[in-house]
Formats: C-alpha cells, structure tokens, sequence
C-alpha cells in the first residue's frame, strides 16, 4: 500500500447535557422542592497512536469524528449519564496540527500516546442549585455546555534511524534494497520513488535499525518543486543522513557534477529546515561500478576533496552490493556509540541528584 502520510479531519466533542427542572412530589411531602439533577458531560475525543498501523489511508475514507452527548437531568435530582469518549487511532509518529491557528498541538512518538484533542461540554446545573430562601422554587436550569469542535491536520513523519538523500536516479532505491528486505520500485528514470519506503537493516540478533528511502530531490524542493518537498519531513526525525551522489549520471538525467549535487540538496535542507544540517552526514559515491576501479577512487577523493568533506564517505556500487555491508556495520557502531553516551549521562545524573 503506498504510504498516505497527510489527513485533515474533524473532530466535536460531545455537548454536554442539560440540566432539569423537577420538583419532589411524594404523598404526604408537600412542598418538597426543588430536585432537577445536573447534565452528564460530553465525551472527549482523543488521538492514540497505534504501532499496528503505517498510513493515515483511513482519513480518506472516513474525515468526521463526534464524540456522544451527555444526556439531560433527570428529577429526584438523578444526574445525567456521561457521553463515553471518543478514540481515534494513527500511526506512530502522527504530528497534529490546529488548520485554524497553525498550531502544533501534539507529536505522538510512542505506542499508547494519547492527546486530548477536543474537549467535551460541561453538562449544565439542575434547579436544585438555586433553591434559597428567597427562592424556594426556582424553575431555572443551565443548558449544557457545547464541546469543542476543531479541524485537525495529521502528518506523518516515519521514525527511521537512517535517512536516505540524494538527486532522483542517485540509486537510493538501489541501496535500500541492497542492504534490507525491503523492495521499492528500481528503474532507468527519474522520480520512480514516489513515496516513501522503509527498510529493516538487521546486522546480527538484537542489532538493527530502520533505515527511510524518500523521493528524489531537485533544486527548489524545499519551496515545493518536484516530490521531495512532501517528504522532507520524513527525513527530520532521524539520527543519521546517508546522502547518496550519482558519480556517473545517466545522459538526459541530472547534468551538475557530483559536488554541484551535494551543494544543491545542502541549499535544499537549509531552506527546509536548517537543523537538518546540524545532523550526521556521510556521503555515500555511487555507482562505482561504471568505471575503472582506480578512476572511480581518484573521481571520489576529487569530489571529497573539492567539497572540503569532513565526515565519513564510502565509494559504493549499490546495484552489485560492493561496499554496501561496511557501511551498515559502520552505522550499527555509530548507534551503539550514541546508547552508550546516552547510558553514561543518564548514570551521571542519576549519580548528581543521589548525591544532592
């Protein structure tokens, strides 16, 4: 199923219900007053994230979500019963935003998370709260109190470890496919990637990581040119960027050379978002496979070289796999190096606030 990663929906609480006008009447009670019960309270509608599911596909199909309305007063100052809330279920990783005001309201990360969305109505006051002694039979009551009512955007941004960069036709398909099970569409054009795919990069038992494959990017995709500006933001939680350059583009395909291509998805991210930039970077040189083993070595250090490259880079053939595994090791050990940091700080803290 191809991955639906945006959904605007809307969402009402349930109204509360209204209070009730009553008064006790019993034999041989006369002028037994006031008795009219309070309204129950509307239901809440809440979002919940779910591990089970991957796609917001649902939202297509259904937009409205009302939660039940608390029901009225009753006499014998018998209060109406609450509406039950309502639940609504996204995948992990769902960002809700306010389409009324811009506003962030919530990033559900882990499985379980809920978030109050809209606010069911109070249910209104029954007579029997305005009696007084100089007003021993009101017939007042409140109404209930309506719920909220919003309309919510949902965006999806996967939670992959390792995200993938680079020009259409740089071979990123290739590569995931190269070093995980998952099985994206490959071909000799530009943009066949058109949405997003994950990968599960399993280096022994207990060892692994996700790696995200996202659409190629051109220049001016971060002001919404070609289909990497609608999945930039797939690339915004991760740990690590593998930014892949085609070292030997296609005729007809991309004609800027490969440090034109690295300089241009930098100008991209920066626009986008300029923490992006911030985060770990290699550069991974394709397609070493359509030359000469020492004229591939020498275009690659040309390329680091003219680039000023400080992080790591790897020379790669993703199509025949040559040089693909090392990198994956190299990744796990980053990873293990990144738990351990946080494992020692978190014991040093732990230490600071015993000790105090």
């Amino acid at each position: 199923m191809k991955l639906v990663d945006e959904a605007e929906i809307n969402v009402t609480a349930g109204n509360g219900g209204d209070g009730c006008v009553g008064f006790r009447r019993e034999k041989f009670i006369p002028l037994g007053g006031p008795d009219g019960g309070d309204g129950g309270s509307g239901g809440s509608v809440w979002i919940e994230a779910d591990e089970n599911l991957n796609t917001l596909v649902d939202f297509r199909h259904q937009r409205a979500f009302r939660a039940q309305r608390g029901e009225n007063g009753m006499g014998s100052q018998r209060y109406g019963k609450g509406g039950d809330d309502l639940t609504v279920t996204v995948p992990v990783g769902t960002v809700i935003i306010n389409v009324e005001t811009d506003e962030t309201i919530g990033d559900l990360t882990r499985h379980g998370q809920r978030l109050l969305v809209a606010q069911g109505g109070k249910g209104g006051l029954g007579n029997m709260h305005f009696k007084s002694s100089v007003n021993r039979s009101p017939r007042k009551a409140l109404p209930g109190l309506p719920g909220e009512e919003r309309r919510l955007k949902l965006e999806l941004k996967l939670l992959a470890d390792v995200g993938l960069l680079g020009f259409p036709n740089a071979g990123k398909s290739t590569f995931i496919r190269a070093v995980s099970a998952a099985t994206p569409k490959v071909a000799d054009y530009p943009f066949t990637t058109l949405y997003p795919n994950l990968g599960v990069v399993s280096v022994e038992p207990h060892r692994s990581f996700v790696i995200a494959d996202i659409p190629g990017l051109i220049e001016g995709a971060a002001d919404g040119a070609g289909l990497g500006s609608l999945f930039l933001r797939h690339v915004q939680r991760t740990r690590l960027l593998l930014h892949l350059v085609d070292m030997v583009p296609m005729e007809g395909g991309v004609e800027a050379t490969p440090a034109e291509q690295v300089r241009a998805i930098e100008h991209e991210l920066q626009k986008y978002d300029p923490a992006m930039l911030e985060k770990p970077r290699w550069l991974v040189l394709n397609k070493a496979d359509l030359m000469f083993e020492d004229e591939a070595r020498a275009l690659a250090e040309q390329v680091v070289a003219e680039l000023g490259w400080t992080q790591p880079w790897f020379l790669v053939s993703a199509l025949s796999r040559e040089g693909t595994w090392p990198i994956m090791l190299e990744i796990q050990s980053f990873f293990d190096r990144l738990r351990e940091e946080q494992l020692e700080a978190e014991a040093e803290a732990a230490s600071k606030t015993d000790a105090d």
